[in-house]
């Protein structure tokens, strides 16, 4: 071996290693940086289910974003701990939330146990509600919600609405229209935009 081969070995060792290094700290910097949105929801018609995936439309917009959508029986500890912002959507049953939806967050103390320590804290979160007439309990619905989540110590915020997106979907009002859609659209992509802010910093 001459002395010009002997001292090409090191150099391609060290490029290699500096390639390893660069492709390690890109990696490490897209996970840092990833936003991860939970939608979590309750839908025995399918209206609920329909805007819940209008608000996950609403969070792929925002780029560098990750959904998970997930009924609220399907959620495990683990979507919780992970996601940067959690929105969860409910039909209005007498004035407010389902069962299903009320047990969920009984469950964040119960099953979960993320009140304990306040492990949702400063995490952000809104809400999203359907029912069949105008006037039947979606804002009360929306704001339970919210309640149950400000007493976790996450950050909440409106969307598509003053307290969130909501759907009219009674007689008069069948299902889910373009309109309804775009407010859960609406909904999703604040709070992406809001959940990438608070996590990478603002560039303003």
């Amino acid at each position: 071996m001459n002395r010009r081969e002997f001292l090409k070995k090191p150099r391609i060792a060290v490029a290699a290693a500096v390639l390893l290094l660069a492709g390690s700290t890109t990696q490490a910097a897209d996970s840092v940086s990833s936003v991860t949105v939970l939608i979590a929801y309750h839908s025995a018609s399918g209206n609920t289910e329909k805007m819940a995936q209008g608000v996950s439309e609403g969070v792929k917009s925002v780029s560098g974003t990750k959904v998970m959508l997930k009924k609220v029986g399907e959620v495990a500890t683990d979507d919780l701990l992970s996601a940067d912002a959690v929105i969860v959507g409910s039909p209005v049953y007498f004035g407010n939330m389902s069962g299903e939806v009320k047990t969920f967050f009984d469950n964040w103390l119960l099953k979960f146990g993320v009140f304990r320590d306040s492990k949702m804290r400063n995490k952000i979160g809104g809400a999203f509600a359907t029912g069949a007439a105008v006037s039947n309990g979606k804002e009360l619905t929306m704001l339970a919600i919210l309640e149950a989540m400000l007493v976790n110590q996450m950050i909440v915020m409106g969307g598509g609405g003053a307290f969130g997106a909501s759907a009219t979907t009674g007689p008069d009002s069948p299902g889910i229209d373009e309109k309804e859609l775009a407010a859960a659209r609406e909904l999703g992509q604040r709070i992406a935009e809001v959940a990438s802010v608070i996590k990478r910093g603002s560039t303003k």
